[in-house]
């Protein structure tokens, strides 16, 4: 696993057909052959990744979430986080279109990785693995169980995980074990 533990990408999503009716437009664009953004006339910001408005979505697994999910079946811890205003496109790129049956090319980075995760499980036959998943939203410093809706905020909590060194755990969130790709998908895409 490369040294940089944290990695940053920025999506540009393209006008929705409303904001075109509305004659909006695109303050964000791409400096070509580069990692960098500019928003509006003069405001350049670097990131690891800049992934423009045609970009699709095996473009971004491919490049962001395929090496976590190697490192992660090396045994490494990893997390995805996707951040943004409401209408930034978040919940396309994390869940694709709605649905289960949606076409494979809209399919978003989670249900790739947990069909990802799942087949190198099924193909090692070396080691064994144990398959837990959470799905937490933070919005406005509130934490979100969207695996259990009925679990309030108040009990959920963040916290470092001192006794193994393991990085971090949600304290009170649902975290089921799950065997099969089917288990994780349909509850995940629920709120996708």
């Amino acid at each position: 696993m490369e040294e940089t533990p944290v990695k940053v990408a920025v999506r540009i999503r393209p006008l929705l057909p409303k904001e075109i009716l509305h004659n909006q437009h695109v303050c964000v664009r791409v400096i070509p052959n580069t990692q960098q953004i500019i928003i509006g006339k003069d405001r350049p910001f670097t990131f690891d990744f800049v992934f423009g408005q045609n970009s699709v979505q095996d473009e971004v697994y491919i490049t962001c979430i395929k090496p976590l999910v190697s490192s992660l079946i090396e045994g490494y811890n990893v997390t995805v986080f996707a951040y943004g205003q409401t209408g930034s496109g978040k919940t396309y790129t994390l869940g694709g279109g709605h649905g289960v049956s949606m076409a494979a090319k809209e399919k978003g980075i989670i249900p790739r990785a947990i069909q990802e995760i799942f087949q190198r499980i099924t193909e090692n036959h070396i080691t064994d693995y144990t398959v837990k998943v959470s799905y937490i939203e933070v919005y406005k410093e509130e934490l979100r169980d969207l695996l259990d809706l009925e679990t309030s905020s108040k009990d959920m909590h963040i916290r470092e995980d001192e006794k193994r060194n393991t990085g971090t755990v949600t304290k009170n969130c649902c975290l089921p074990s799950v065997s099969m790709f089917w288990g994780v998908l349909p509850s995940v895409l629920h709120f996708a």
